[in-house]
Parts: C-alpha cells; structure tokens; sequence
C-alpha cells in the first residue's frame, strides 16, 4: 500500500516527501526496520523513537511516522507529521491490515479484576456453540484452538491488527480480549472497531503507573468512549465506578448485578468448594465455579453472549459443563484431606474477595492458611494492604516472594509486613523462599484446612533481576503433596 493509502484515518499535520511510495512492512522497533519499511518514531517511557531515525534510514525504511520532523530531513524519505505517533500507529496498522476488527465481532473486556476469566470464558462459549472464535489475554492468545505466546494483557497495535488479521483469514466470527488500563492509555487500541465493551469492576492497581485512582478510572472510561453508536456496553452496576464508566457512551448500555436492579440479573442459591447453584434471569443452573466474584464473571459472559444473539438455555447449559481458568480460583484436593486453592489474587480487592469466599464455604473447624506475595518495582502502597488483608482473614499467613524483578525479597516482605499490628503479626510468619513457604503451609494443615496460594495464578516462572525461573504455585503444590514427582 502506499502512504497515501495508508493515511485515510489519520489527523496529518504534515507530509515532506512522496507520499506514493509503497510500503511493504509496518514497524516501531528500529531493530525490525528493513526495505520498504514505515518507521514509527514512539515516544515511550524509556526511550524515543526519534532518536533512532537515523538508523532505520540505513536500514531501508521509506516513511517515518513522527511527532517533530528531523532538522535535517532526508530527500528520499517521506515524513508524516501527528500529533502522536502512538495514536498514528493504532490506525494505519488497521488500514494496512485491512481493518480486521470491522470484518468480525470484537468485543473487549476492562476492569481490575475478572477480565481473563470473562474474555476466557466468552471465547469457549462460542467455540462450543460451533462458532470459531480467537482469544487475546493474558494467559494466551488462541486463534481457533491455536495458542500462540503473550508477554501482556493487551499486545501492542501491530501485533493485535496481524492476529486479528490471521483470525479473519482463519475464518473467526468473533474475537474475545482483555483491554488493560495501559493498554488505553498507550493508545494499543487505537483504530479498531469493538462490537461490544464490558466492565467488570475497578479497585485499587497500577497506581505505580496512572498515579491517582482518579486517572486509572478515566484510562478504563476512555475504552467505552470510543465504542461506537451501534455496540454494546456491558457494565456491573454493583459497582459504584459502573455507571461512570458509561456515561459519556455512544454504545448501547446494559447493566448486569448480583444486588441490584439490572439487565441482567443472578442470585448465589448455593456453594461449596465444588462449585454454585446459580440462578440466572429465573432459570438455575449448577457451575463449577466458586465464588460471588465469579457469579459476577459468568453473569457477564452470560448477558454478553444474550446480546450478541445466542440463545439464553443453550447459553445456560453450556456454562454449566465449564471449568475454571486455569489459576483462577482453581482448588485440588490433596491425598492429606487438605484443600489447595491456587489463585492469581494480585491485589487487594482480588485477595478480598478469594479469602471472603474461603470463608463463606469453609466449616467452623476448618483452618485457613495463606501464602501470599507482592511484586517487585509495582505500586508499593498495596503492600501492607495485601498482608493486612491476608493476616485478617486466615488463620495463618505466610509472607513470601512473588517475582521480585530489580526488589530485594526481604525488602518487599518488609514493606507487606508493616501493615500489620501485633495480633496479626503474631500469627503471621515471612519465608522468602516461595517453595518452602508452600511447603510450610502445608504441613501446618491438617485433614479438612485450606491452603491458599495467591499472587502468582498461571505463571509458571518467578521472575528475579530480570531472569525468569522456572516456578509453578501449582505444580510445586502437587510435587509436595506426593501427586506428581520430584524431577
């Protein structure tokens, strides 16, 4: 395609050069500039893009995408002139892929919490219903049962165009992903066209990044903003921030709930560690999840699918065959009589909500024991919360490491440590090996306690000045246990 082709939804202030040159490769990485390349030149937070223009002449690049043009521009090269480049990238890696996002059903999934199992859950709704469908999250990227491998919650631009693209070429009517607050704000979704938005709730996270709770609420409202008139937005109006969320909408609002007036609606009839009687718009239906969070992710997945026109008792039953996300609230049942439940809970609403259902479920005699951890070079306020929240809701706690990155362990279990009083640190113990604290856990419980390890979910690596080890809460747990060996 040619620039000019490629500028059709772009605000351009300027262009020096030929703007009919073809260009055969997008990119914004001067390392993958080549032959007929457009260099985007980004400016991000520990680099910019500008000062590697040079470079990417060299390497054959035709077209720079840029926020200043060079003082000394070069003649045979095109310089497109925005506002922002990030925003310039979203847009015309849309058009050069043939805008993807028009041609099926993109529906995003924002919020602190629940996003994985939601968008996770919608994608195995449809592919059970017949439909093929492509996944973007955390976990995994699938294009109709395909995995492909992730590194974020949301890809950047170019990436999330070319496998949208693929999911196109491979025949996906629908593409389910998650929509990071970063995600927004570093404009990785510029240019694409959501059929529907969904909301699940916001609590306190990535203040190491947005600052305020005030700015991390407008990053999550921007998404809803720019949903168009003929989608729909999908908000939890149990939450207070629900209804800020969608107000400045063009979209279609639909509201789901637990404890109030909703679109949609669900009530708890019962549980158990094995699962919930759920009853969803009347009609009741036994699941394998457990938890008032997760009646709020599968009332979401049930009122999203409804809207984008499956059928209400086909939708019910298959929700009732699903199982959990992996990580997710996912609990085994040990030769000891112990029950483990591994869960990525990594904030302290998360941890809240995990420790409440624990403690909804579990008998009187039973004991709960947590081991629990924060991250390294993160929002360091959460941390005596997380301990805080730990100590005061288990009988036990166990502080250790999560993946400390650049952090010392000790320093970050010091940090968690000082949110408690004396009576909570009396019946809390720091073991900054993760291995031995989960070892520990385990042999303080007896026939019928709880373990919960929280923090790490699916991960299967404890990342350590910048290595990633090979770590799995879950298989580690099973390893001590005696279910599966020692390598």
């Amino acid at each position: 395609m040619t620039v000019n082709e490629l500028l059709k939804k772009v605000k351009v202030l300027k262009i020096s050069g030929d703007a009919e040159v073809e260009i055969k490769d997008l990119c914004f990485d001067s390392r993958r500039a080549g032959e007929g390349s457009m260099f985007f030149a980004v400016s991000g937070t520990k680099t910019d893009g500008h000062n590697f223009i040079d470079e990417v002449i060299v390497a054959g690049t035709r077209a720079v995408v840029c926020e200043h043009i060079p003082e000394n521009p070069k003649e045979n090269l095109c310089y497109i002139l925005v506002e922002s480049s990030s925003e310039a990238l979203g847009q015309i890696a849309s058009e050069f892929y043939g805008n993807p996002s028009q041609r099926l059903k993109l529906v995003g999934v924002t919020g602190t919490n629940g996003k994985t199992t939601t968008a996770t859950l919608l994608y195995r709704l449809f592919r059970k219903s017949g439909h093929k469908a492509g996944l973007l999250s955390t976990i995994a990227v699938y294009i109709d049962g395909d995995e492909r491998e992730t590194t974020h919650t949301t890809p950047d631009a170019l990436q999330i165009n070319r496998l949208l693209n693929e999911m196109v070429e491979r025949g996906c009517e629908y593409c389910f992903m998650e929509v990071s607050s970063h995600s927004v704000m570093q404009k990785r979704i510029e240019g694409l066209s959501f059929t529907g938005g969904i909301f699940s709730n916001i609590t306190h996270d990535h203040l190491d990044y947005h600052k305020t709770f005030a700015d991390y609420i407008r990053a999550k409202q921007s998404f809803f903003d720019i949903l168009p008139r003929e989608a729909f937005a999908l908000t939890n109006s149990d939450d207070r921030n629900g209804k800020i969320m969608v107000q400045n909408t063009k979209a279609s609002v639909k509201t789901y709930a637990l404890a109030s007036p909703a679109d949609f609606m669900c009530k708890i009839v019962e549980h158990s560690f094995d699962g919930m009687q759920l009853r969803i718009d009347g009609a009741e239906t036994w699941t394998q999840f457990v938890g008032r969070f997760n009646a709020y992710n599968l009332l979401a997945v049930y009122a999203a699918a409804v809207l984008l026109g499956a059928d209400k008792t086909e939708t019910l039953i298959a929700l009732s065959a699903m199982q959990p996300v992996s990580g997710r609230f996912e609990s085994l049942r040990l030769p000891s009589g112990t029950v483990a439940i591994v869960d990525y809970a990594h904030t302290p609403d998360a941890l809240s909500n995990v420790l409440n259902t624990i403690n909804e479920v579990r008998s009187d005699s039973s004991k709960l024991i947590t081991v629990a951890g924060c991250g390294g070079n993160r929002d360091k306020s959460k941390r005596p919360e997380m301990a805080r929240i730990a100590a005061s809701n288990s009988d036990r706690a166990i502080l250790t490491s999560d993946n400390p990155r650049f952090e010392r362990p000790d320093d970050i279990i010091a940090d968690m440590k000082a949110g408690l009083d004396k009576p909570l640190s009396e019946r809390t113990l720091c073991i900054t090996d993760r291995r031995e604290a989960i070892k520990t856990a385990l042999a303080l419980a007896d026939k019928g306690d709880i373990v919960l390890i929280a923090g790490k979910g699916h991960e299967n690596y404890q990342e350590i000045e910048g290595v990633k080890y090979r770590f799995d809460d879950k298989e580690e747990l099973m390893k001590i246990a005696g279910i599966i060996r020692e390598d």
